[in-house]
C-alpha cells in the first residue's frame, strides 16, 4: 500500500522532479561494454543531491506540527543545504552543525546554507557540552557523522519549539526518497528494459533506499531476480565490516538503539572527501536485507572511486559527488564483467548528486595529492 505524498509537498517536488534517467551510452562506449548503462540523476535539484526528497517533507509536517525550528547535522553538506532550503519554503528557521572536516573541505556548502538562512556551526564545537568534551580531548577533531548528531541532539534538548532533523538511517526518510525508485521504474518501462542490477553508494542508506526498495518489492513477490548492490568506501565499510547489533546512531548515545550494522557509535573514520558516507551505522531496513542476503556489498578505496568520477565526468559531462563515484565505480566494475562473459547486462546506478562544490577532492586527486 502506497502512502500518499501530501499536495504541498507535491507542489515543492515539481521544482525539479521528475529527474531525469539517462543512458551513458558514451561511458559504455568509453567501456567497449555489451551492458546497458542507466542513471538516475538526481543532481538536478535545486541543492545538488537527493535529499531535498526527504527535507521538504519532514519540513512540511513539523510546520503543521507547530514546530519553529528544526536543528540537524550534515556531513558533506548536501542535507544541511536541502534543511536549509525546505525550512525557507516553510518559515522555519534552521541550524545546522556541519562535520568539521567537510566544513573546511567544502566552505561553499556553507555559503549556500547561509543563502537559505540557516546557522551553520562546525562540529565538534564549543555550542554544546557534548562538543566542549570533544574539543577537550582533541582540539583539533576533525568531527564525525555520530558526533554532530549528538551536538544537534542535545541543542534540541535545550532549544524550546524546536525538532530535530535526520538525513538518513531512520525509516521514514528511507520512506520519502522512494519517489527516486518509483519514477525509476516508470523510466524504465518507456525505455523498454529492467535492470540486472541496481547499485547506489551507502552511507547511511537513503539514497540506496530510495532507487531500489520499488524494484526490491518485484524481487520479494519473486517476479525478479534483479542483484542490489550497496557500495561502500574502505575507510567506513559498515556493511562489509560491521557487527549487526543494537547499537547508538549518535556517539554520544543520546538516540534510540538501533538494530544495524555498525562499527560503533565512537568510531571515527578517516577524513574521506566523501562526507556523506562517513557514517558508523547503517539504515535498519538495509542492514535486514544485508542479512537476509537480499542484496550485496562492495568497498572501494578512494582513488580508484575519484579516477571512476573523472572518466565518468569526461564521458557523461556530469562532475559527480564523490559519495556517487562510488556507485559508478562499482557501475563500470560490473560493465567490465559483462564484457569479459559476453552477456548484455542492463546496470541502473543512482547518480545521487553532482560535485561542483567537492572540487577540492578531485583537485587534490588531478595533482596526486589524495
Amino acid at each position: 500500500e502506497k502512502i500518499q505524498i501530501p499536495e504541498e509537498v507535491r507542489e515543492l517536488y515539481k521544482l525539479y522532479r521528475p529527474t531525469p534517467l539517462i543512458r551513458a551510452h558514451r561511458l559504455e562506449k568509453f567501456l567497449d561494454t555489451p551492458a546497458h548503462i542507466y542513471y538516475k540523476y538526481e543532481g538536478v535539484s535545486p541543492t545538488g543531491a537527493h535529499k531535498l526528497n526527504t527535507t521538504i517533507a519532514q519540513a512540511y509536517y513539523n510546520k503543521k506540527e507547530g514546530v519553529k525550528t528544526l536543528i540537524a547535522e550534515t556531513g558533506a553538506g548536501q542535507f544541511g543545504s536541502a534543511l536549509s532550503l525546505a525550512c525557507n519554503f516553510f518559515g522555519l528557521k534552521c541550524q545546522i552543525f556541519m562535520v568539521r572536516v567537510s566544513y573546511d573541505q567544502k566552505p561553499y556548502r556553507k555559503t549556500v546554507m547561509q543563502m537559505y538562512g540557516a546557522d551553520v556551526t562546525a562540529s565538534p564545537s564549543t555550542k554544546t557540552e557534548f562538543g566542549k568534551k570533544i574539543l577537550a580531548s582533541n582540539p583539533d577533531h576533525t568531527g564525525s557523522l555520530g558526533i554532530a548528531i549528538s551536538e544537534a541532539l542535545e541543542t534540541v534538548v535545550k532549544t524550546q519549539g524546536s525538532k530535530y532533523a535526520l538525513g538518513s538511517v531512520l525509516n521514514h526518510v528511507l520512506l520519502h526518497q522512494t519517489v527516486v525508485g518509483q519514477e525509476a521504474k516508470k523510466q524504465m518501462e518507456k525505455a523498454g528494459e529492467y535492470p540486472d542490477v541496481i547499485i547506489g553508494c551507502v552511507g547511511g542508506g537513503s539514497n540506496f533506499a530510495g532507487l531500489t526498495f520499488p524494484f526490491m518489492a518485484d524481487k520479494l513477490k519473486s517476479k525478479q531476480k534483479t542483484r542490489f548492490v550497496g557500495v561502500e568506501p574502505a575507510s567506513c565499510a559498515s556493511l562489509t565490516k560491521g557487527k549487526y547489533e543494537y547499537d547508538f546512531g549518535d556517539t554520544a548515545q543520546m538516540t534510540p538503539l538501533l538494530k544495524m550494522y555498525s562499527l560503533g557509535s565512537d568510531f571515527v573514520p578517516s577524513p574521506i572527501h566523501a562526507g556523506g558516507l562517513r557514517y558508523h551505522g547503517m539504515a535498519p531496513q538495509i542492514s535486514f536485507l544485508y542479512n537476509e542476503k537480499l542484496m550485496e556489498a562492495v568497498t572501494y578505496e578512494q582513488n580508484p572511486v575519484f579516477q571512476a568520477g573523472v572518466d565518468f565526468a569526461r564521458c557523461e559531462g556530469i562532475i559527480p559527488a564523490p559519495e556517487s563515484s562510488h556507485a559508478i565505480k562499482a557501475a563500470m566494475d560490473e560493465a567490465i564483467k559483462a564484457k569479459k562473459d559476453g552477456k548484455k547486462k542492463v546496470i541502473l546506478f543512482n547518480l545521487s548528486g553532482h560535485g561542483l562544490l567537492d572540487l577540492n577532492g578531485y583537485d587534490k586527486f588531478l595533482h596526486n595529492k589524495l
